[in-house]
């Protein structure tokens, strides 16, 4: 029997601190690719109810930071992990995911889920109870703007006229957050790219084999672990990148904790994998 193929490390950034300066996420994100990492991710939240930290991460703008980050290198794939998608305008989104897809040179994933904070839904004037609905109603307007061509009539959102500039170049990578089975649904319908939520691999492999049930189109799957520091949870967390692997991860995404410390982590981490 062949050894399982490594999945692709990616890096979920430390943006939970309004005290870390934008300038150390770009750093580390430089970082992240002079280590060959495949993807960094950013997450997402607007007005959360509760002190950000490791519950509510997000404090800056991760469309914004992730230009920024796109000025600042080369190879490194950027993403959302993920982008609340019902909370926000969905043609001001497109434009935003077009051009960031422009000024990256096609590097950009869009990393969505449908968000779970009620209260934060309610906080920014957003249908809670039809966030799913939401979510696919945007997605298929996203590739109309994209990649079709005339009138939109979705559920929620339409348009007659109206022209749509940059067209991204190729198709933007979609990738979907969550382990439910509309989570699922929305992967198998949309996505370019799943991530489960729940690191356990015997967990990862049975959502995973019902995504394949849902679609035969090729749909990259992978999930989300932490190490934020300590021997225990290092062997921890490198034994659940491993057992990842050999359930059929096509990638694995590190969250190294806070800021601080996050880049010796890191390096740690990656020649552990080596």
């Amino acid at each position: 029997m062949s050894e399982p193929t490594a999945p692709r490390l990616q890096v979920v950034l430390p943006n939970e601190s309004p005290d870390t300066p934008p300038e150390a996420l770009v750093d580390l994100g430089v970082r992240a690719e002079d280590l060959g990492v495949h993807t960094v991710w950013l997450p997402d939240h607007l007005l959360p109810p509760s002190p950000y930290g490791s519950v509510f991460g997000g404090v800056y703008e991760p469309l914004v930071t992730l230009a920024y980050l796109a000025a600042r290198t080369e190879r490194i794939r950027l993403g959302t992990s993920v982008l609340v998608l019902p909370m926000r305008d969905p043609f001001v989104l497109a434009k935003q995911v077009a051009t960031l897809d422009r000024v990256s040179g096609g590097r950009f994933t869009l990393g969505v889920g449908v968000g779970w904070s009620r209260e934060e839904f309610a906080s920014v004037g957003a249908d809670f109870s039809a966030r799913g609905a939401r979510a696919d109603d945007a997605l298929a307007l996203l590739r109309h703007l994209f990649e079709g061509e005339g009138p939109f009539h979705g559920r929620f959102h339409s348009f007659e006229h109206g022209v749509f500039e940059p067209r991204p170049r190729q198709r933007v990578r979609v990738m979907v957050g969550g382990g439910s089975e509309p989570a699922l649904r929305r992967a198998a319908r949309w996505a370019d790219e799943w991530q489960g939520v729940d690191p356990d691999p015997r967990v990862f492999a049975a959502a995973r084999d019902r995504l394949r049930d849902l679609t035969r189109r090729p749909v990259d799957t992978g999930a989300r672990i932490a190490w934020t520091g300590g021997e225990e949870g290092f062997a921890h967390a490198v034994a659940r990148f491993r057992g990842l692997a050999e359930a059929g991860a096509d990638a694995v995404a590190v969250w190294f904790g806070e800021a601080e410390g996050f880049e010796a982590r890191m390096v740690r981490f990656v020649a552990a994998l080596r």
